[in-house]
């Protein structure tokens, strides 16, 4: 059987296969709160025969969010638009459902992507004044944030505790923290834009201890029997920065305190990044961390064919594969990916007469 297609638990959680969809930012949401969009596209996705579907960044405050147009988790109101969305999956579909939980630090107050990204100054409209670990903007051209003090971090880890009871509230299956692409806690672990001068700044140690004690506060206010799980940025891909031996500490780190599993990307801290893209460019810095834990370590970044994931996960460089704008040009991927490999997923009885004559038993009858 393809190892793409055998089962996998990660921190109590049984996947049937081992294809992920990562988190993708929708910028559709309205004041924080999920739209029907969200509705049909994380329906649509949830169809897809993948092990698990894990919903966009989702802001732990409003001054937490990439955009205007982003998901947050932060009041009762974006609580009960998520449990619509939930209710409306889970109807039709039993894939796990993950939630990434965030904040945007330096970049965030931007304009939605399809709007040219730009950040918005915090005094006009649909901008706000935003945060970091030191008051370094991610452009220099852009407005400065505020370097976070004692009260101003406590907040934020008493938002990111506050989110993960409402997404245990709402019936998620599990947590992704989001600690990569030059998001808040990113911020914290790189030294280009960790200037601090106190025990949250210097040493790899003192930038770790913020995603650290995160980690630790969400761990705790999450149901025990449920994963929290950690995605970073395995290099800055800049001079000087966050690099991949660190990643492999940090990793290490957050498996002793009860991480779940590591999902490895890269990037997004420095404009003056260079990265070598290419077909699983990304898959040599999961496989460094792999060497440091012993709990599963996800792999994504142009891996495009079943083949391809199939190779990296037989040479043992990663646990399992997450795709994510692939699934978008093509939304059952995983079903095309069983085909080629000699597999089966599942999928839901309305459509198991889509399979092809000859095709074999590839389809499997769902049962939300």
């Amino acid at each position: 059987m393809a190892k793409l297609f055998e089962q996998i638990d990660v921190g109590g959680l049984s996947l049937a296969n081992r294809i992920v969809i990562a988190p993708m930012c929708q910028y559709s949401a309205e004041d924080g709160a999920m739209t029907d969009w969200h509705l049909i596209h994380l329906g649509q996705l949830a169809l897809s025969g993948a092990a698990a579907l894990t919903i966009e960044a989702t802001a732990v405050s409003p001054e937490g969010r990439i955009s205007y147009g982003d998901v947050g988790l932060y009041d009762d109101r974006t609580e009960a638009a998520m449990q619509r969305v939930i209710d409306g999956v889970r109807r039709w579909s039993d894939m796990p459902l993950i939630i990434q939980l965030a904040h945007a630090g330096r970049k965030a107050s931007t304009a939605k992507p399809w709007h040219g990204g730009a950040q918005i100054a915090p005094t006009a409209p649909n901008g706000w004044q935003t945060v970091a670990p030191s008051a370094l903007p991610f452009e220099s051209h852009e407005n400065a944030p505020i370097a976070l003090d004692r009260a101003g971090l406590d907040d934020i880890r008493k938002a990111f505790v506050d989110a993960a009871r409402r997404a245990d509230r709402v019936g998620l299956d599990a947590i992704q923290i989001h600690a990569a692409h030059g998001y808040l806690l990113h911020e914290f672990l790189s030294p280009l834009s960790n200037r601090r001068e106190d025990e949250y700044g210097g040493s790899l140690e003192n930038r770790m201890r913020f995603p650290l004690e995160v980690f630790d506060a969400v761990r705790a206010a999450f149901s025990p029997d449920k994963a929290v799980t950690v995605r970073v940025s395995g290099t800055d891909w800049v001079e000087g920065g966050w690099t991949v031996e660190e990643t492999a500490i940090l990793a290490a780190e957050l498996e002793a305190r009860g991480c779940a599993a590591i999902h490895v990307s890269s990037g997004g801290l420095d404009p003056r990044q260079t990265i070598p893209v290419g077909p699983s460019y990304q898959v040599p810095l999961a496989n460094k961390v792999k060497q440091a834990v012993s709990i599963p370590v996800i792999a994504v970044g142009l891996i495009t064919d079943p083949h391809q994931a199939e190779a990296i996960l037989q040479a043992g460089e990663a646990d399992a594969i997450a795709i994510a704008r692939g699934v978008l040009w093509n939304p059952h991927w995983p079903w095309h990916a069983a085909a080629a490999l000699g597999a089966a997923v599942k999928a839901p009885p309305q459509y198991l007469r889509s399979e092809p004559r000859g095709a074999g038993r590839v389809l499997q009858e769902m049962k939300p």
